[in-house]
């Protein structure tokens, strides 16, 4: 039975509103629709720090890399086909991503590379993003002239 697309799970990533906004993952390499399950995330708050749990399946920790740039936090992970490898045999089916994803989020311009915390254990990005408040730009500040 085919359900209509509002039932899918991407129905409500834009009705949620979470501390840092999200870029939907982009993929590349493939069209195929088994990348679609890949870089699912959850994000939790503490008192002092938001938890990001990236899941990676089948990726190993040297294919995942991770940068700031301009507020965005952007997690990209690659994984190569090696054709020569298996020469002999013809794929009937092929489910397995091969190719790249990546996946934005919006943390603030406040934070710098120093203050985020990563580590790759079981398939699992967990990245941890301390609170920070953004500065207040500076109000103009009159300096008074007497005569």
């Amino acid at each position: 039975m085919y359900l209509p697309s509002i039932f899918s799970s991407n129905f409500f990533d834009d009705l949620m509103e979470f501390p840092f906004g999200t870029r939907h993952a982009r993929r590349s390499g493939s069209s195929s629709s088994a990348a679609l399950g890949l870089m699912k995330t959850d994000v939790r708050e503490t008192s002092d720090s938001y938890l990001v749990d990236i899941d990676l399946p089948g990726f190993r920790k040297e294919d995942v890399k991770a940068s700031l740039k301009e507020g965005y936090l952007t997690v990209t992970a690659t994984r190569e086909e090696n054709r020569n490898a298996d020469t002999e045999n013809r794929y009937l089916r092929r489910e397995r991503y091969m190719g790249s994803v990546s996946r934005s989020f919006y943390v603030g311009e406040a934070l710098t590379e120093a203050d985020i915390k990563a580590r790759f254990e079981d398939g699992i990005l967990k990245i941890t993003l301390p609170k920070k408040d953004e500065k207040k730009a500076e109000e103009n500040r009159f300096i008074t002239i007497e005569g």
